[in-house]
């Protein structure tokens, strides 16, 4: 996440040929010195139309997760409705806790927006419907029959279904635009409003997967983007409708020990340099002769681990590895680790399938090669500044076609294609495979050791 992007609003503008003709972008308190912002917040209370609003970033509703998850059969129970076990940013359990805190707002509230229907509403005149790929980042809609969940909605708060309102399929035409935009602006009267998606599901438009395909930012934290045909859903990830096939799904995975986990051998085994860290990765074997390792600075996320755990060809936990093999063992075990935890939420490796890479790392390729390997696919390089809002413009695109079954891979033929950047090492898929295996069974043993260590100190949380 950029946090650049909460102080500014991005904006792209393509031709019919798919190019970018247009950018810019609005930076609130600079370009909008009269609405007297700071940090891009309206500080001031306004009297007439808004009070405060919970955002993303809240993560004060454990006790409503817990009480969602309860009411609806247990964490896994929910993740297979929903596509996720509760989590504190979710709508539904934002909406639990307001309605238990401060039940008259809630009484006083008509309607129910995401910042994306809402944003569509503007544009809209009117209350603009939650699509489904948003909307399935709530914790309240049943992502297999695409329509809320009962017994969430009534866990949450009642009469919550008609503040809602009834979600709708991604690629949606809501309407024409509304007349204030016409009159004031010079919008043609036809153009139409398409429904508006969330961050996530956008990305994953503007990097344009099909099925089969990941894409991976290699970021501060690394984030995984899976295009399933049939998902299994865990309490580990998220599935998510597919913004641009209704009939598919998407999966997102997390991993909080990325760029800085790296840089960080990176300073201890390799002098500080991307050069020797390379030399050092390249001078050993796919498989690292059986040494695995697990490496989470942080607490991570998946899975739910901390500390740096080593394990030799022996299956024999150990304090430390040579310098090449430690940086072998990251490296791998990062990337054995995605693979295992993807497989988990239904992906499957097809013989189409392409890897996407993007972020700090996709420039390395000695790392993408591994990354090659361990996914036995080729890995291909994308340039995603503001994916996210370029794939909000493929999406208008399609949303005007969709109804006639054009798939979005047919409207952005056009676009650039991603360059090629490796491809797998040949017997490489086989050795990867069977260190997975293991890998699979050290992870149990890390998370037993963990969680029997946090039951005896709970304090070294």
């Amino acid at each position: 996440m950029d946090w650049g992007d909460f102080f500014k609003k991005n904006f792209i503008a393509i031709d019919e040929q798919l190019r970018v003709i247009y950018e810019d972008n609005v930076h609130f308190d600079k370009d909008l010195p009269e609405f007297k912002t700071q940090g891009g917040v309206y500080i001031h209370k306004m009297k007439v139309y808004f009070s405060d609003s919970p955002i993303w970033m809240d993560s004060s509703t454990t006790s409503q997760c817990r009480e969602l998850e309860k009411a609806v059969g247990g964490a896994q129970h929910l993740a297979s409705v929903t596509g996720s076990r509760a989590y504190e940013r979710f709508t539904g359990n934002q909406i639990a806790k307001i309605y238990s805190q401060n039940p008259e707002v809630y009484q006083q509230t008509e309607r129910i927006s995401l910042v994306s229907s809402f944003a569509a509403s503007l544009f809209l005149g009117t209350y603009a419907p939650i699509d489904y790929s948003d909307g399935s980042g709530m914790n309240l809609l049943q992502i297999w029959e695409k329509t809320w969940s009962k017994s969430c909605l009534d866990a949450c708060a009642p009469g919550l279904e008609e503040r809602l309102g009834c979600p709708v399929p991604s690629h949606s035409v809501l309407g024409p635009i509304s007349p204030y935009y016409s009159q004031r602006y010079g919008f043609s009267p036809d153009c139409k409003v398409v429904a508006f998606t969330g961050d996530n599901p956008a990305s994953l438009a503007g990097m344009r997967l099909q099925e089969g395909d990941i894409a991976i930012s290699l970021g501060t934290s690394d984030t995984l983007f899976l295009w399933i045909q049939e998902p299994t859903p865990a309490l580990e990830g998220h599935i998510l409708c597919n913004p641009v096939d209704s009939q598919t799904y998407m999966a997102l995975l997390c991993f909080k020990n990325g760029s800085l986990m790296r840089e960080r051998i990176r300073d201890d085994c390799a002098s500080g340099s991307w050069d020797e860290f390379s030399k050092a990765l390249s001078s050993t074997a796919a498989g690292n002769s059986g040494n695995l390792g697990f490496y989470f600075d942080v607490m991570e996320i998946t899975p739910e681990a901390v500390g740096i755990h080593r394990f030799n060809r022996d299956n024999q936990k150990v304090s430390r590895f040579p310098k090449e093999v430690e940086i072998r063992a990251l490296i791998e075990g990062q990337f054995m680790a995605k693979r295992i935890h993807a497989e988990k939420l239904g992906y499957k490796v097809l013989p189409r399938t392409r890897i996407l890479a993007t972020g700090g790392a996709s420039h390395n390729k000695k790392i993408l090669q591994v990354l090659s390997d361990v996914f036995n696919a080729p890995v291909f390089t994308i340039d995603t500044a503001n994916s996210a809002c370029l794939g909000s413009a493929y999406r208008a695109i399609h949303g005007l076609v969709a109804e006639r079954n054009v798939s979005l891979a047919d409207v952005v033929k056009l676009a650039p294609e991603p360059s090629l950047a490796v491809t797998p090492t040949p017997g490489a898929e086989e050795v990867n495979l069977f260190a997975a295996s293991i890998m699979e069974k050290r992870v149990v043993t890390v998370l037993s050791g963990f969680l029997e260590n946090i039951s005896k100190n709970p304090s070294c949380l």
